[in-house]
């Protein structure tokens, strides 16, 4: 691999020359996005990315040194170590969820191959059968990584709990004040119906308690906009805030922009303690019966009874 040499003359003072001196090569972004995935280590990486042994080593040390990634020992003979993503490495997880979303409406999407900026239509959510319902379909049975969001007081949260079974519904967003809706979030398929939800999901707590089940919501809200419509709705479980794209990221969520703002699409997951997801609802059309789903697939997996609370 060819080392940097630095952006082009004249370039000194462009942010973005700048940044693809650091990130503009195919394989480090994916490396990125590996690593935010929760594989830390080489051998994982190299098996997941597919490239060659003496390629990936040369790209994670220039990723080091230019501080987007921490060396972490976990063996010492022989010496190995674990890649940790540093603030500066998080900093570019919405650059990887902004090309994502990209790639869902302009790649992957269903919509006319024509389709221009002022045509496109800004959706919540995506058609059965889409490749952006398949990847999110393709997360049963895999492990969600460690990882913590700002929740109600803004500490940080890990989004499974310590109960057998955790539901985790992202939802668009849900605001105590009608005013603070952004414009136009009704016209946005998909959007309405997250008061509905979390109300839903409140009214029926008891049921996923017995069953052995912790109700965590997430948006992308900060954690004030999230405590607000807590109190207003009186949910009894918390709301986990993911402004900074970490859980979008590590498991290459569905989003999209409104008003210059990332949103999580309304999908659902179960985990189990084992951080293994178990259950996974996308699109989710109907969100009642979603609750409802998520219920029962929860008490199917505690082995308890079906009968509705």
């Amino acid at each position: 691999m060819p080392r940097r040499t630095g952006p082009p003359a004249g370039d000194e003072n462009c942010a973005i020359a700048q940044a693809l001196d650091v990130v503009g090569d195919w394989w480090t972004l994916l490396i990125v996005r590996d690593i935010a995935r929760g594989l830390c280590r080489f051998d994982t990486l190299h098996a997941s990315l597919g490239l060659s042994r003496k390629v990936l080593a040369e790209r994670l040390r220039l990723l080091t040194e230019a501080g987007v990634l921490a060396r972490e020992p976990y063996q010492q003979r022989p010496p190995r170590f674990e890649y940790r993503l540093t603030p500066r490495g998080r900093a570019l997880l919405p650059t990887l969820v902004a090309l994502q979303d990209w790639g869902d409406t302009w790649l992957l999407g269903e919509g006319d191959p024509g389709m221009t900026p002022d045509t496109e239509r800004t959706t919540a959510t995506t058609a059965d059968g889409s490749r952006e319902a398949e990847r999110v379909h393709a997360l049963l049975g895999t492990t969600l990584p460690p990882l913590a969001l700002p929740g109600p007081a803004g500490t940080p949260v890990d989004p499974v709990a310590g109960t057998p079974f955790t539901v985790l519904y992202c939802f668009p967003g849900a605001y105590a004040s009608r005013a603070s809706y952004p414009p136009g979030w009704a016209d946005i398929p998909g959007a309405t119906g997250c008061t509905l939800e979390s109300c839903t999901y409140r009214d029926q707590l008891a049921g996923f308690t017995a069953a052995g089940a912790t109700v965590h919501g997430v948006s992308t809200q900060r954690p004030d906009e999230q405590r607000a419509f807590a109190a207003k709705e009186r949910l009894r479980f918390p709301l986990l805030s993911d402004a900074d794209l970490a859980l979008a990221a590590a498991l290459r969520l569905p989003t999209f922009r409104t008003v210059g703002t990332t949103r999580l699409k309304r999908l659902t997951l179960v985990t189990d303690a084992d951080r293994v997801v178990r259950h996974v609802q996308y699109p989710v059309t109907d969100v009642t019966a979603s609750v409802e789903a998520a219920l029962a697939a929860v008490r199917s997996m505690a082995g308890t009874s079906t009968t509705p609370s």
